[in-house]
């Protein structure tokens, strides 16, 4: 099946059936070995106290 078969039979289906698609595809993005590296990595960040505080969070949002 191509790409653009897929897209073609994606656009048929309903708009629940989109988005638990779009849940599956990014379920499988963070899935992967790399994936999980980087999360062990940003936890142990984290627990070490490396983390942004709200305070800067809030500051770069309101810049948006």
């Amino acid at each position: 099946m191509s790409i653009l078969e897929l897209k073609q039979q994606i656009s048929r289906l309903s708009q629940r059936d989109r988005e638990e698609l779009r849940l599956y595809l990014l379920r499988l993005k963070h899935d992967t070995p790399a994936a999980r590296r980087a999360t062990a990595r940003t936890i142990r960040e984290m627990k070490q106290g490396k983390s942004t505080p709200i305070e800067e969070l809030e500051a770069r949002i309101s810049k948006k």
